[in-house]
């Protein structure tokens, strides 16, 4: 049985995940926006495993440094430059697809869900993956400068669940800034 890809991205109305090496809207902290990518992330299904998070070696420097690597769980990081893993990470691999075999392999008796967290061309490849991909989104509902952005997601591919376990439906609202949780799973085609 294949495994199921998991992406988390928070996306302003033009699709923006990022504005020079931060998200959109720093310095403002939408703490509760955090506390959803932390429990979805974080969360193993299976007692006594660990969820694994893949990101580009951007998206990893862009966490500040006193939070890397990610708590609770396996932090890869994909570079084709670096030759070890960065300080503080669990592994390095060169692309998305050794990743993946790193995770089915050697870290097979350990991993239970694996999150893509970012960024934008990581994201395009989970999208475009096959097998079964969920995608959480948060819809951030102002715009904000943004010079990095998520693909669009292909109604054609991928369709929003109406609910989800575990993923509030109801519209949020912090610090002024108002925000929906989505989540898309692919469709088999």
């Amino acid at each position: 049985m294949s495994r199921v890809l998991n992406g988390i991205v928070a996306v302003c109305p033009d699709l923006g995940i990022g504005c020079h090496g931060n998200l959109p809207w720093h310095p403002l902290r939408l703490s509760n926006e955090f506390k959803h990518f932390r429990r979805m992330t974080a969360t193993a299904s299976v007692k006594d495993k660990q969820n694994v998070v893949i990101m580009g070696r951007k998206t990893w420097f862009s966490i500040p440094e006193k939070n890397r690597p990610l708590n609770n769980r396996i932090n890869i990081v994909l570079s084709r430059e670096l030759k070890a893993p960065p300080a503080g990470a669990h592994h390095l691999a060169p692309d998305f697809s050794s990743a993946l075999r790193l995770v089915d392999t050697e870290l097979a008796e350990q991993a239970d869900q694996v999150w893509v967290i970012g960024g934008s061309s990581l994201y395009k490849e989970l999208l475009e993956s096959p097998g079964t991909r969920r995608l959480f989104v948060t819809r951030i509902l102002k715009q904000f400068e943004c010079d990095t952005f998520l693909p669009e997601i292909c109604p054609d591919r991928y369709r929003l669940l109406p609910e989800f376990p575990g993923v509030p439906e109801e519209l949020q609202e912090e610090n002024g800034v108002q925000y929906r949780f989505e989540v898309y799973e692919s469709i088999d085609v």
